[in-house]
């Protein structure tokens, strides 16, 4: 038996206190890899003006998501599947799923930077990007998915490390790259005057960096965990049970996507003004998701190394308190956009109109936050038990396909800006609604799953 196995604090000891434990450096991890794009948000938004800001937030952004969420999506099932194996204590079965995790992301990326840089100004026009922003839009991303493979490897890696309980080495090297990145965006848009380019080129550098710094962090492993360059290879089972866990969670975030490109290009149809507004909101709303993911990660892993030693009872308690915790942390949460969320946006801009869009924006959608809670975090539980199908139709369902319905309905009864905003809260409490139903009523502990069993 491994000795880092034996001593894993997530299959032991108290509940609240090992994940929160775990939560924490999660929750920073991502809180600093939100930096990335808001640092280039405040930096251009400052320097070049509002039309640069709307080209590398809001419509950019999701337009990156598109891709870049369908291959997170397949490394949150080479998570679930390192997770159970490392809960099971399994050392030969995490060693080889390790490397074929890495053959993945290696392979992913390369395709994202490819697709990405070939279909960036098809998938701009098509959303509708104002015509002041789309040459700009369209220079930072081309840039931007050159770096498609640091991306890709480094979500894989920091997944690596956090189904092995480990959700602080991820944290430690996403802080030296952002860093670097606030240091290089301030040298080459605000030192050298570089347009939007100088802000990709920063962001492409720093994630190369974090890149890095995780691959050698795993190379030092000295546990099954252990990355060893000649092993890096695809092992077939363990291949298709990444697959069947992830490629629904894939689809899922791209069907996530469309749905916000669809909503982002309704926003471009009220101008420019809206447009910005909508960036600069949609760096502040990055705080309410880089709680819920993280309590979302957290809880997958814990679901997950607990469903492999066959602690079902324990898995269990875990959802609940994690539940309880997500639910104060949404109401604190609320309460601070509405005290301070004027200001906040100031950091992206100082055009009064654009301000009072934002604020509206924000006024309206953060009360419904409360209702989204139950979606993320049961969805993370069930993945951690190896059920993805069923989460990702309730998913598709309710979030993506209503929501996708609602856009093109609602100019009837419910016209302008705040009928499109409105598709918000009316997909998540469906959604809300379905997830509980399954997760209480469907028995997704039943039986174990075939990657405990190494079919």
């Amino acid at each position: 038996m491994n000795a880092a196995i034996s001593r894993n604090g997530i299959t032991e000891g108290v509940i609240w206190k090992q994940i929160l434990s775990f939560f924490f450096p999660i929750l920073l991890g991502t809180f600093f890899q939100q930096l990335y794009n808001t640092v280039d948000a405040v930096i251009v938004g400052q320097f070049l003006g509002k039309a640069a800001l709307a080209a590398v937030g809001g419509g950019t952004g999701t337009a990156i998501n598109l891709l870049i969420g369908f291959f997170t999506g397949l490394s949150s099932g080479a998570t679930v599947v390192i997770s159970q194996h490392y809960g099971a204590r399994d050392d030969d079965k995490v060693s080889a799923s390790v490397h074929t995790a890495i053959a993945l992301a290696l392979a992913g990326g390369l395709l994202i930077s490819v697709l990405g840089y070939a279909f960036t100004r098809p998938l701009l026009v098509l959303i509708g990007t104002p015509d002041d922003v789309l040459p700009l839009a369209v220079r930072y991303m081309h840039i931007y998915f050159i770096g498609g493979i640091p991306v890709v490897m480094y979500n894989m890696g920091a997944g690596i490390f956090r189904a092995m309980g480990d959700s602080r080495s991820p944290f430690v090297f996403l802080v030296i790259s952002c860093i670097t990145n606030i240091f290089l965006d301030l040298l080459l848009v605000g030192g050298f005057g570089m347009n939007v380019e100088g802000a990709a080129i920063a962001t492409v550098i720093s994630q190369l960096l974090s890149m890095i710094l995780l691959m050698a962090g795993l190379m030092r492993r000295r546990d099954s965990g252990k990355l060893q360059l000649r092993k890096i290879a695809f092992t077939w089972r363990y291949l298709r049970s990444m697959l069947a866990i992830g490629f629904p969670a894939g689809i899922q975030s791209i069907m996530y996507t469309i749905s916000n490109l669809l909503i982002q290009a309704s926003i471009n149809s009220f101008g420019t003004d809206t447009a910005a507004a909508w960036a600069a909101w949609s760096k502040l709303d990055q705080i309410f998701w880089m709680f819920i993911n993280a309590f979302n990660i957290a809880l997958t892993t814990f679901v997950g190394q607990n469903f492999g030693a066959g602690r079902i009872d324990r898995a269990r308690k875990g959802v609940r308190t994690v539940m309880a915790i997500s639910a104060v942390s949404t109401l604190a949460i609320e309460a601070g956009y509405f005290l301070a969320g004027r200001y906040g946006l100031m950091i992206f801009t100082s055009d009064s109109t654009v301000l009072d869009i934002g604020t509206g924006i924000m006024h309206y959608i953060v009360p419904w936050y409360i209702t989204y809670i139950a979606i993320e975090l049961l969805s993370g539980a069930m993945r951690g038990a190896g059920k993805s199908m069923v989460p990702t139709i309730i998913s598709v369902f309710g979030i993506c396909l209503l929501r996708i319905v609602w856009i093109y309905v609602s100019p009837a009864f419910y016209p302008g800006l705040y009928g499109v905003l409105a598709s918000y809260p009316f997909s998540w409490i469906v959604t809300s609604l379905l997830s509980l139903l399954y997760y209480f009523r469907g028995n997704i502990y039943s039986a174990r799953h075939p990657i405990i069993r190494g079919r």
